[in-house]
């Protein structure tokens, strides 16, 4: 698992972060998630795993919220929520440890689907 991580970080490492990050793209999006995603197929390049992490973890935290049902680009400006998320990957490329993440992916059976685009199983 290690190995793997540590393969994909490497990877993830060697992928440039658009420099047309925030461009609004006129991308209308109802979740963080569905940005996240919408981005992915835009700049044909995957996000990275904590990214996705992140965008759930976003989402979730709107559930009993009054604007629960509101999507996201009437809360926040696309430009705005699109230069979040390439901000925050750029953290991720650049600065995840390989060891945390194979930590990480020990718990969450899920992983495989954002990994495996990347790394493919051995």
């Amino acid at each position: 698992m290690v190995e793997q991580a540590k393969k994909y970080q490497e990877y993830m490492k060697q992928i440039p972060v658009p420099p047309t990050r925030g461009s609004g793209s006129d991308v209308v999006f109802i979740t963080w998630e569905g940005l996240a995603k919408s981005m992915k197929e835009l700049y044909g390049q995957p996000l990275h795993y904590l990214t996705h992490v992140l965008v759930k973890q976003w989402d979730q935290s709107r559930i009993g919220t009054e604007d629960e049902d509101t999507p996201m680009d009437n809360i926040i400006n696309p430009f705005k929520a699109e230069a979040t998320i390439w901000d925050v990957e750029e953290v991720h490329r650049r600065c995840t440890s390989h060891v945390h993440l194979a930590s990480l992916w020990l718990c969450d059976p899920g992983y495989h689907a954002f990994v495996d685009e990347v790394i493919p199983p051995s």
